[in-house]
């Protein structure tokens, strides 16, 4: 039997994103930064669409790297991030339901950052959200409905810009032919743009072929050290009964044990996947 850490996970407070519905649904704006700091830089907000199932440490690792890239590559200042977790109307093979997929992303950003978010507003639709409209959906409540962050002088609002973060496997999609609507395409990369993370075995020079219209929005960042954790492989060494220790956190592996995640069958579909995010 694998070795993991014995440590309860933590109940789930009431007010918490995997409690939400589209009933009771509030933005989470607890860890947005509601003022800059230099008043030379753009604010910045990253937002992750994926699956997160479950959610590994490369994932949070993508946050720092991008929030690393920004400040010393680009003239923006990172002022909040966000997961979003997909529906369950995604019909992906190995998804769990939405609400243990937030409920593991909590914990995860609870347990390793100070500024990390967890949205459960495309968890809880019962259709299937384009990552186009999940973007759309940040720019509404944090520039529509917050009005944005203040200046750093406190005499002005000032909107933030909304930008996708994703690994090079998304990327790689998106420069594929049919994939992805090209009118998505030009609303995500033109109109947001995105911070893409380098991964082993993508070769970004061909990722990024065909999404020269865009490309001073795309913004490549190199990992200093390798990391190819990925869901896939978690699940399938859960289903071998292999130690995850040190590749998710703690309190997310204590999570999956105490909800027999991934050791099944059940988290299986075979309904076929939208062909695009």
């Amino acid at each position: 039997m694998a070795s993991h850490p014995t440590t309860n996970a933590p109940s789930t407070p009431q007010n918490a994103a995997s409690n939400m519905t589209l009933a009771n649904y509030r933005f989470p704006s607890h860890r947005l930064r509601r003022q800059q700091h230099d008043p030379n830089r753009i604010p910045l907000v990253l937002v992750a669409c994926g699956s997160f199932s479950p959610i590994t440490f490369l994932h949070l690792r993508m946050f720092e790297m991008a929030n690393d890239y920004a400040r010393m590559n680009t003239n923006f200042e990172v002022v909040g991030g966000y997961l979003s977790p997909v529906s369950d109307a995604y019909k992906k093979a190995g998804l769990a339901q939405a609400n243990h997929r937030v409920r593991m992303c909590e914990l995860a950003a609870e347990e390793t950052s100070n500024w990390l978010m967890v949205d459960p507003w495309e968890a809880i639709q019962p259709e299937y959200s384009p990552t186009a409209a999940v973007l759309d959906h940040f720019e509404h409540e944090i520039n529509g409905v917050l009005g944005g962050v203040i200046s750093a002088d406190g005499e002005s609002r000032r909107p933030v810009k909304i930008m996708l973060l994703a690994g090079a496997d998304l990327i790689s999609t998106m420069s594929t032919p049919g994939v992805w609507a090209e009118a998505d395409l030009d609303h995500i990369l033109g109109s947001f743009g995105a911070m893409i993370v380098e991964r082993t075995g993508t070769d970004m020079e061909d990722a990024l072929a065909n999404l020269k219209p865009w490309e001073e929005n795309i913004y490549v960042i190199q990992q200093m050290i390798q990391n190819d954790v990925s869901s896939t492989k978690i699940r399938l060494l859960l289903k071998r009964d292999l130690s995850i220790t040190y590749l998710i956190p703690s309190p997310v592996i204590q999570y999956v044990m105490e909800n027999r995640l991934y050791m099944d069958e059940d988290t299986k579909s075979k309904d076929k996947q939208p062909t695009s995010r």
